[in-house]
């Protein structure tokens, strides 16, 4: 996305000030970050209440795949969140092993999107 550059005038400098656009660009940054910080707090508390953490965790194996195999197993796939939020959704089995995972189907679009984004932005 690009962003405008504003110039504002300062009179004790000769033309627009340099460092606004900066001092912009670092605001419009924080405000995106601190926008992008309850998505992943939303989609802890909806992999908590799902279940997700009986089988899964973070950095390593329990009954299926930790969250970063799975974000390095799709890292590169333009389809992944889509892929990931269907398995999501209805379940798979035999990608990971012989343990299939079950469906979860009472999830909405939109919280099977952010638990797919989520589980895919996990660092290993």
């Amino acid at each position: 996305m690009l962003l405008p550059v504003v110039h504002v005038f300062d009179p004790s400098q000769k033309g627009p000030s340099v460092r606004t656009p900066l001092v912009l660009l670092a605001s419009l940054w924080a405000v995106a970050a601190a926008h992008a910080a309850p998505d992943l707090a939303a989609a802890a508390e909806i992999a908590k209440g799902n279940g997700c953490y009986s089988c899964h965790a973070a950095a390593e194996k329990i009954v299926g795949p930790s969250f970063a195999a799975i974000a390095e197993k799709y890292a590169g796939d333009k389809e992944a969140v889509a892929s990931l939020a269907q398995s999501i959704q209805m379940g798979s089995k035999g990608k990971w092993g012989r343990a299939a995972m079950p469906a979860h189907s009472s999830l909405s679009a939109q919280d099977l999107k952010l638990l797919a984004r989520w589980v895919l932005s996990t660092k290993p």
